[in-house]
């Protein structure tokens, strides 16, 4: 795909989360019956519980950390609020030790899931999928706020994704408004 049709080019978050990478594993994300696409809209009451996530991937002596990978990460570069993302990036989940073809749920979660709850704009909500050197090799940083993909993967000799995912996320309109 062309770079200036790539949805996370054309979304932000490479430039504001990650910098430029080839995706080499396939990475799907579910939130009940609804698959994740980048830039998908999705609403909070949606993403309440933890969602499942599934890799690819070849080798089974792999593992990956999703922060959220082989690990998995899952982060906000919204927060609190888009136009004044001063907390940017807020960790929302990480698991590591994953093995290749399985998901997330046969990992290590080391920051449990936080369901996203904006309160104002819209926030783009990333999953992104990092091969481990090895197992027990990346550990729970002290902190959610102002985590930093980008130093996170350097600190624990990540390299460059393998997968990301992203959607969108607005605070869902109030109910039990008066009626005229």
């Amino acid at each position: 795909m062309p770079k200036d049709r790539d949805p996370l080019v054309m979304g932000r978050v490479i430039g504001d989360v990650l910098d430029p990478f080839t995706r080499s594993i396939s990475l799907r994300v579910r939130y009940g019956s609804r698959d994740v696409a980048n830039g998908c809209d999705i609403k909070p009451s949606q993403v309440v519980n933890q969602p499942r996530v599934d890799i690819g991937g070849q080798d089974l002596r792999n593992f990956y950390t999703l922060a959220s990978l082989y690990m998995h990460v899952m982060v906000d570069p919204d927060a609190p609020n888009p136009s004044d993302p001063n907390l940017r990036e807020y960790l929302h989940w990480l698991v590591t030790d994953i093995p290749a073809t399985t998901g997330a749920s046969f990992g290590q979660e080391v920051v449990c899931y936080e369901s996203p709850r904006p309160s104002m704009g819209i926030h783009r909500f990333v999953f992104v999928l990092f091969r481990q050197l090895g197992r027990q090799t990346v550990y729970a940083p002290s902190w959610r706020q102002m985590f930093s993909t980008r130093n996170f993967a350097e600190t624990y000799n990540l390299g460059p994704p393998v997968a990301a995912l992203f959607f969108n996320c607005q605070r869902e309109s109030g109910t039990g408004r008066r009626r005229r």
